[in-house]
């Protein structure tokens, strides 16, 4: 199948943004503007913003930036933080789930495109998860690291180590989009086409290295 026979019968229309990002108050105000900056620009674009549903930290910013322009803001997030009152009661839809791994589940589920802030583990764990499930084929959404303050760079060259020892394809560079700004992010999102089929993401199997056991 060619690339324009399998791109003509995918939709690249997109719907809603799942935006992963941190909930820490202490860090660097570049990521609080690029944040309010996100949300308003996904709320111009009618598009609904899904994220992980507490109002602290950029998610705070994320969320009330996307309802300041009009937007339609979906929150998903575990009974934990309802428990610990840390949930979006302004969202227009607020998901509350039994766990971390539901919670993840359905921000996948209704995200038409992803985009990544700068977050701490619990991000990184987002981040990994969608972008090895588009590796995998369990989807072709768009993905997206926005690159703030640069502060996926270290994360990206760990990635370049990974594909010169041969532990990651050169080929995974093309799962994610890296955008330095918001308007590049939203460039990307407006214009992505879902992948054509390839194949598989597997080595060739081939033994050890000489004089190993």
């Amino acid at each position: 199948m060619t690339r324009a026979a399998y791109t003509a019968g995918m939709s690249s229309v997109i719907h809603s943004v799942t935006v992963y990002c941190s909930s820490s108050t202490a860090i660097p105000r570049a990521c609080f503007d690029a944040a309010a900056e996100l949300g308003a620009a996904i709320a111009s674009r009618k598009w609904t913003l899904v994220y992980g549903g507490n109002f602290v930290g950029l998610m705070a910013a994320v969320a009330q930036a996307a309802r300041d322009r009009g937007g339609r803001v979906v929150g998903v997030t575990p009974q934990l933080m309802v428990d610990k009152g840390l949930s979006d009661q302004k969202a227009d839809e607020l998901i509350v789930t039994n766990t971390m791994r539901d919670r993840k589940a359905i921000m996948e589920e209704r995200g038409g495109a992803f985009v990544a802030l700068p977050g701490g583990l619990g991000t990184f764990e987002e981040v990994f998860e969608i972008i090895v499930g588009k590796q995998l084929k369990y989807h072709d959404k768009a993905i997206v690291l926005l690159n703030v303050n640069r502060y996926f760079d270290p994360l990206l060259q760990m990635i370049e180590h990974g594909i010169e020892q041969r532990f990651i394809k050169s080929k995974a560079r093309d799962l994610y989009f890296v955008a330095p700004t918001v308007a590049a992010a939203m460039d990307y999102l407006r214009h992505y086409v879902p992948p054509a089929p390839s194949a598989d993401k597997w080595f060739t199997p081939a033994g050890p290295p000489s004089g190993a056991e």
